[in-house]
């Protein structure tokens, strides 16, 4: 049976000598994997560089529930990225959100919400000419939300301390050793009460970001199982650095 979807590229694998197998986070069937014929030759109806990671697609596609690998019929990049392609910043932002992704989105069945978080941060970031520094800081404090452990919102604000491992807020050291402390607890709050279209009035430095980045990734790993290393993030301080 045919479907339309939306989809949001994760990764693309070669197979073979011209196709490609694509895992797609779509917004009506979850994370699936498509194999593309024929991807690789210089012609092709869908061709690989129509297939990179977090490109926006709109799609058509055969959908068997007990498959392991689908297929596409029809697919578009739709919206058609500006940006991101082309500049250094973004492209760098791209791609640590997107082995962020591959590695904490495992479903695969429907989640709307996400999709659409996902999706429209994709958008903003592609749309946005300021103020994008911060942009990483605040997405995965936002994904968090979708994946079930957002910080207790519960004396941020007041705290001097932010608890990683139970994801609150306390006025004294917790006894683990896994906690922001000041002034890294306010910037963290800070964040945590901002949005996409506040960011720009951020303030932080290289190091800080640094050190928020490390804290994030370190918060991920303790609630998402197997989440493992994050090797882009070190690229990213680069061409942010």
């Amino acid at each position: 049976m045919l479907h339309k979807t939306r989809g949001i590229v994760f990764k693309t694998t070669d197979y073979g000598e011209s196709s490609v197998v694509v895992q797609v986070f779509t917004e009506k069937f979850g994370l699936q994997s498509y194999m593309v014929n024929g991807a690789k030759k210089p012609k092709a109806k869908i061709a690989r560089n129509m297939l990179q990671p977090l490109h926006l697609l709109d799609m058509v596609v055969y959908h068997k529930e007990a498959g392991n690998v689908q297929r596409i019929k029809e697919l578009k990049n739709s919206p058609l990225l500006q940006t991101i392609p082309y500049d250094v910043i973004k492209s760098s932002l791209a791609m640590f959100l997107n082995e962020v992704l591959y590695k904490a989105v495992k479903q695969q069945s429907p989640d709307e919400n996400l999709f659409d978080f996902v999706f429209s941060a994709i958008e903003w970031l592609d749309h946005q000419t300021e103020g994008i520094a911060n942009f990483h800081l605040l997405f995965l404090i936002r994904l968090s939300r979708y994946l079930g452990f957002y910080p207790d919102r519960y004396l941020a604000g007041e705290a001097d301390y932010f608890d990683l491992k139970n994801g609150t807020f306390h006025r004294y050291k917790p006894d683990s050793i896994l906690y922001l402390s000041p002034p890294h607890t306010q910037n963290f709050t800070t964040l945590l009460q901002s949005n996409f279209e506040n960011i720009i009035n951020v303030k932080l430095n290289n190091d800080e970001r640094r050190y928020l980045i490390s804290k994030l990734l370190e918060y991920y790993a303790l609630h998402i199982e197997g989440f493992g290393n994050i090797r882009s993030h070190e690229v990213l301080e680069e061409v942010l650095g």
